[in-house]
């Protein structure tokens, strides 16, 4: 016997479609939810790789090893650094630094971070660090506060820093 449709009413393939396509519609809006959720966790954790980018360079510095902490920035990176009023724009000149920044035997630490994950492929660390330095007339050290940036990005699966920027902190006044 014939099924006799009343007018609104889907044949059943019509209604096993429909039902179908909102599954997979619902199944979608779930699964965009779940990544969004992910990338809020990769945020986090985005920032605490962030945050170890300083202490690998930290440990760089406390090589002894100029090229070992130059291997931290890009070939294209500038650094403005705390103790020269040279501008430091290439490989060359950063390494240069570092040969005789190393001789005061560098120990750094964070006072406080900033950390801005703008994407995958690039960060923001900014804020106040504090570094022992010892002095090669009378090997007595001394803390110096000082203000930072670092500017990160992905090159090649590596982080490397392109623009860092560090000062003295001002006097308070």
């Amino acid at each position: 016997m014939k099924r006799q449709r009343t007018r609104g009413q889907r044949p059943t393939r019509t209604r096993i479609a429909l039902a179908a396509a909102v599954a997979v519609a619902a199944a979608a809006t779930v699964t965009v939810g779940v990544a969004q959720a992910g990338d809020d966790r990769r945020g986090k954790a985005g920032e605490r790789q962030i945050a170890a980018l300083f202490d690998q360079w930290n440990a760089a510095l406390q090589s002894g090893d100029p090229a070992k902490v130059a291997e931290r920035y890009a070939e294209d990176a500038v650094l403005l650094p705390t103790a020269s009023p040279q501008i430091r724009t290439n490989r060359a000149e950063i390494t240069d630094y570092f040969e005789h920044f190393l001789q005061k035997k560098p120990r750094g630490e964070k006072i406080r971070s900033v950390i801005n994950v703008l994407d995958k492929d690039s960060a923001l660390d900014a804020g106040v660090y504090r570094f022992h330095l010892t002095d090669l007339k009378t090997g007595v050290t001394k803390a110096v506060e000082a203000r930072y940036t670092y500017e990160y990005e992905k090159r090649n699966g590596k982080w490397l820093i392109v623009n860092h920027h560090s000062s003295v902190l001002p006097a308070e006044g």
